[in-house]
């Protein structure tokens, strides 16, 4: 066993809960064993009243259901007693150890205390000592060495096999092989159990966009940053207290990325990915919204109701707002004309002629009757909407943005038609071959770009257009 190992305390542990949240679900079992220089020395078993419920289809796997847990301790209750016996300088052992740390870290502080250890995870371990085997879950290994289990998914009897599988690998595995993944998985304790590191190496603190992967290459999650390398090791950092980042750190399996030019390419393409890949995690951003907006014609009384890839169109007059209903655009602009004593009728939310029922209760200035004239009640609404307006586009046809590294290297061209992303190239005369027709208006493009193209000139970008 590796010199530091062998002087430092190990606690084999075991968890069984309510659920995979280590947030929102409760610890129900407790198992550990304490081992010093290879020998055990103490052990630690108790039943843990969750205080919730227990799923059935939990009690189904563990064994374990309500009626076990009503005499049995809170996590409250021997949580000083448990802290002292996990020690200061011990290092916790554990199966998928990630998931076990962070319900130990969440049931500690919800008491009170701060509990920080070293990991060692054996999922992780198992991996790096067998590459080429496919199965890597205790079940598997345990059948793999003739390790009998009688009583899977408890935590007790989990533990202990589990530290008869850390022996067999001690007499399985020269010492010096032993003693290399030991370190190697030290190193690298924060990462996921089912990710190589290797997979790491290389990944760079330059901007680009990242994919984690899972089974059988299922795209888990697109990100994005301006360092690519911190980004992606920070998703491994908080799993303790985050569910998503959690449940992301269970599944991930192969990573790979895509650097960028700068901050713009990163999320114009994190964006166009997103929505081509649909990774189950990216809520958010892989919404393909069906928008609307209110059109208001040049020499017109009142807007009308179109949709949003107007934006993508050229357009007489001005665009108000971007709404996920018709029903949402409706109600900004009567909370609009409300607000402001503008004509329900006139706008066209109501139908009538003659003083509308706004007017008779004082809350309409009148254009309904001709108090108010049309053009003085069509400025008055097009200034009460103007928070709200959609830049139009303001070149005739298609840009390229040059985007400049902020380290130096090669630049990106950036090909953008009336707010849609049409592809990067690494030259202007690539870009200006970028072609196909313009793509759906996306919000999400469109809100990138406005925020870019304020100030182009403050983000190293470019603008040119093509003739």
């Amino acid at each position: 066993m590796a010199s530091a190992l062998t002087e430092t305390p190990l606690v084999f542990i075991d968890l069984e809960t309510t659920g995979t949240s280590a947030t929102r679900d409760r610890i129900t079992e407790i198992a550990a064993l304490k081992i010093i220089n290879g020998h055990q020395v103490d052990s630690w078993s108790s039943l843990i009243n969750p205080g919730i419920r227990v799923p059935p289809n939990i009690s189904q796997l563990t064994g374990i259901d309500d009626d076990m847990l009503v005499d049995a301790p809170c996590f409250e209750d021997i949580a000083e007693s448990l802290r002292v016996w996990l020690g200061e300088d011990h290092r916790l052992v554990a199966h998928n150890a990630r998931f076990d740390y962070s319900f130990l870290r969440n049931a500690f502080k919800r008491v009170g205390i701060e509990y920080r250890t070293p990991i060692i995870c054996t999922l992780r371990l198992s991996r790096r000592l067998a590459p080429l085997e496919q199965q890597h879950n205790l079940k598997a290994l345990l059948e793999r060495y003739g390790i009998i289990n009688l009583r899977a998914h408890r935590a007790s009897s989990d533990v202990n096999a589990l530290w008869s599988l850390w022996q067999a690998w001690q007499t399985h595995y020269a010492d010096d092989t032993w003693q290399s993944v030991l370190t190697e998985e030290q190193r690298h304790r924060t990462l996921p159990a089912h990710l190589d590191s290797r997979q790491l190496e290389g990944l760079p603190e330059s901007p680009g966009v990242y994919f984690f992967y899972g089974h059988n290459r299922l795209p888990l999650y697109v990100g994005k940053s301006v360092n690519l390398r911190r980004r992606v090791l920070s998703h491994f950092q908080r799993d303790h207290q985050d569910n998503k980042a959690m449940r992301l750190a269970q599944q991930i399996h192969h990573i790979e990325w895509e650097e960028t030019a700068g901050d713009l390419g990163a999320q114009l393409r994190e964006a166009q990915l997103v929505k081509s890949m649909m990774p189950i995690m990216n809520r958010q951003l892989r919404k393909q919204r069906k928008l609307t907006t209110w059109h208001w014609p040049s020499g017109e009384n009142y807007p009308t109701l179109v949709n949003g890839d107007a934006l993508s169109q050229p357009t007489d007059g001005a665009l108000f707002g971007l709404f996920r209903s018709a029903r949402d655009a409706k109600d900004t602009l009567r909370a609009t004309a409300e607000e402001h004593k503008l004509c329900l009728q006139v706008l066209g939310i109501t139908k009538g002629k003659g003083r509308c029922f706004a007017r008779q209760l004082g809350k309409c200035n009148g254009a309904c009757e001709g108090v108010e004239t049309l053009q003085a009640h069509t400025q008055r609404a097009q200034y009460a909407l103007a928070q709200l307006q959609i830049k139009a586009w303001p070149w005739e046809g298609r840009i390229i943005i040059q985007e400049k590294p902020v380290t130096g290297g090669k630049s990106a061209w950036h090909a953008i038609d009336h707010w849609c992303y049409l592809g990067s190239a690494d030259t202007f005369k690539k870009a200006q071959r970028l072609s196909g027709a313009i793509p759906a208006f996306d919000i999400d493009s469109y809100r990138i770009l406005n925020r870019f193209l304020r100030a182009p000139e403050q983000h190293g970008l470019t603008v040119k257009t093509c003739d």
